[in-house]
């Protein structure tokens, strides 16, 4: 095991026992305690994952999702805050976070979420391709380079958006309700709730529908869950 996680985190206690836990189960560990120098360490090389605090001297744990997203959309990152409420949650996952931890938590739950991640990652780089190139309307989702093409142009995907894409691609027609797309894409170990999805789900749409406002790719199903239509020639 050689994973290299970058930990961005001011508080030197929590600080200090990530790095005994992380160490123990295998992984290097590369600390930083401000959102400046995080930035910095981003922009000199590529982390296997980040877990990043969210309340941080110099650029705040937003600031540095949105960096981090913006140069390596499909590294994954879980946010560790005291923020428990809903929204701050909600908008973790909507800047791109693929799970959100509330202090205090507990550090073999942390080393577990860190192990699933990684697991996961290399799971879906191991895995057999059945099919190399999924179209629908002018985009295509190339599931060997993980990368969702627009002609020429690549729309940066986090993990869970590729994830979540390319399960719906293979399921055109089909409603799937929120836990069941939790099941099927994060996995019947993930300890996420619905809101989850929905947050995916508005960040895809985005990416990919001509009216975000007005999906025709991937449709509400009220009182169920969501559908992918595609939205051919839109």
């Amino acid at each position: 095991m050689n994973e290299q996680l970058l930990l961005v985190e001011d508080d030197d206690a929590i600080a200090d026992a990530l790095r005994l836990h992380l160490e123990q189960a295998g992984y290097r560990l590369h600390r930083e305690s401000n959102g400046a120098l995080a930035m910095a360490a981003i922009d000199r090389q590529r982390w296997d994952m980040v877990l990043l605090d969210l309340m941080l001297p110099g650029a705040d744990g937003w600031d540095v999702c949105r960096h981090l997203r913006a140069r390596h959309a499909d590294v994954p990152v879980i946010m560790l805050s005291a923020r428990t409420t809903e929204a701050h949650r909600v908008l973790g996952l909507e800047l791109g976070a693929d799970d959100y931890l509330a202090k205090p938590f507990s550090m073999l739950e942390l080393v577990a979420r860190v192990r699933a991640l990684l697991r996961r990652m290399e799971q879906l780089r191991l895995a057999p391709v059945a099919e190399a190139r999924l179209s629908f309307g002018p985009f295509q989702l190339d599931t060997e380079r993980r990368e969702l093409l627009r002609g020429a142009d690549v729309i940066p995907l986090t993990l869970r958006e590729f994830d979540l894409l390319h399960f719906m691609l293979r399921h055109p027609g089909r409603a799937f309700s929120r836990s069941e797309l939790l099941q099927r894409v994060w996995g019947a170990g993930f300890d996420g709730y619905e809101h989850t999805v929905n947050s995916h789900i508005n960040r895809l749409r985005t990416k990919i529908e001509l009216d975000p406002r007005e999906p025709a790719r991937i449709v509400t199903v009220w009182g169920v869950g969501y559908r992918f239509d595609g939205g051919v020639g839109r």
